[in-house]
């Protein structure tokens, strides 16, 4: 199977680690990012970190609102934000009318269901079942999409309401929004109501090929739209070094990855996913895609893109994230244009 992207271009992003890196820092890579070629960044939006030793969780939208200033051509975006809870629907339209405004074409508002370790621990109330957060997102979505068009909004729906509300600062033209997915009704609904899809690599790609895209399209054609039209995107993790042993032993800080999902789901406390997380450091590595060859990289993201995914954000586990964007740009990012750009 050869990839086709029916017409959407192929972009290589950069993952903004706010979980690993202060602000400042976090801020430098990034600059480093546009600078060595890559198209995007993609930060980050968490309230507490996946470890408490060593953490961090700078404030998205205020982050991005520097890096608009700090840079001139790279699309920015959450990975993901939640609108449902500790931020409400009308704030995050508030937010991002005014980064579209500083940065006009270049800000896209990445969508998620939200997380204990996140909502739990800001609002102080349960996390309520998936169904339920999946149609708060919905309803979030339409709503911030109805504050950006039109000039007065009285909202009486299910889980939010306002009253005569405006955005008076916002960009002329309409702000993206991805919806991330991590199982078939998530990605049917990115499909619906999204612009494009996200999701993260390392799970097997049956479950890409068979329930993700698929419900994706599906989501798209029940809308009225094609789906060739949105972008297909994916945050691959990779650990490439010219010392492979170093790549594979970079891994482990993100050993919470290697946990099953059921068992990260209620957890609220970074304490508490850190001490679990420590029983899987060994496993930490199966999530990334390793190597220190260029050539067998480009091979091991080969699946993703023949899968369609033209959008490929590139999430790096090691300190030295200077020294990864430079081999990434040197050895990584030129082959995969030539061989799909």
């Amino acid at each position: 199977m050869s990839a086709d992207f029916q017409g959407r271009k192929l972009l290589l992003g950069y993952k903004a680690s706010a979980e690993q890196f202060g602000p400042r820092p976090l801020l430098d890579f990034a600059r480093e990012a546009e600078d060595h070629g890559f198209d995007s960044v993609w930060v980050s939006d968490h309230f507490q970190p996946w470890r408490h030793t060593d953490g961090h969780s700078p404030f998205a939208p205020a982050w991005m609102a520097a890096l608009g200033e700090r840079t001139t051509r790279i699309l920015m975006g959450t990975s993901v934000l939640t609108p449902t809870f500790r931020y409400p629907p009308a704030v995050v339209a508030q937010a991002f009318g005014t980064l579209g405004a500083l940065a006009p074409g270049r800000v896209i508002l990445g969508v998620g269901a939200g997380e204990s370790l996140n909502e739990v621990a800001a609002t102080g109330t349960e996390l309520p079942a998936p169904k339920e957060r999946l149609a708060r997102m919905r309803e979030a979505v339409e709503l911030i999409r109805k504050l950006w068009r039109e000039e007065s909004v009285t909202w009486d729906g299910e889980y939010y309401h306002t009253r005569n509300a405006t955005i008076y600062d916002r960009p002329d033209q309409p702000i993206p929004i991805y919806v991330g997915a991590g199982g078939p009704v998530a990605a049917r609904l990115a499909g619906e109501v999204g612009d494009g899809l996200i999701c993260t690599s390392g799970k097997g790609d049956e479950l890409y090929r068979d329930k993700l895209l698929p419900g994706f399209a599906r989501g798209a054609q029940e809308s009225g739209r094609a789906v060739a039209g949105l972008d297909h995107m994916i945050e691959v993790k990779v650990s490439f070094d010219t010392d492979r042993d170093r790549a594979l032993a970079d891994t482990r800080i993100w050993a919470a990855l290697a946990l099953p999902a059921e068992d990260k789901a209620g957890i609220d406390d970074p304490r508490e996913m850190e001490r679990r997380a420590a029983t899987v450091a060994d496993q930490a590595h199966r999530r990334w895609l390793v190597s220190n060859d260029p050539e067998e990289h480009v091979e091991q993201i080969r699946p993703y893109v023949e899968l369609g995914f033209n959008h490929l954000v590139f999430h790096a586990p090691g300190d030295d994230q200077s020294r990864f964007i430079r081999l990434y740009a040197q050895e990584v990012l030129p082959r995969l244009r030539r061989r799909w750009g």
